[in-house]
């Protein structure tokens, strides 16, 4: 899977599950602050990662996961090792 792709499905689900609207998924967006994604939202997440790219999450790595663009970044090299 492409970086491209990998980042148009992150947002499809970030908008369809969190109803986040498209123009809030900049990659310098806070989880917490800016797109309000609560401690709750992380075990949503946590599923939605494993079953759309096939790896499984460490809780801990979420602790190094600030921005969108952590996020992004932490999908892509961990679904390319894959």
């Amino acid at each position: 899977m492409e970086k491209q792709e990998i980042i148009t499905k992150i947002n499809n689900f970030l908008i369809e599950e969190f109803e986040l609207e498209e123009n809030q998924l900049v990659p310098n967006a806070s989880l917490k602050e800016t797109l309000e994604i609560d401690s709750l939202d992380y075990v949503d997440l946590v599923v939605i990662i494993e079953r759309n790219f096939g790896f499984k999450v460490k809780g801990e790595d979420f602790a190094f996961i600030k921005t969108l663009q952590d996020f992004y970044d932490y999908i892509i090299k961990h679904a390319k090792s894959n």
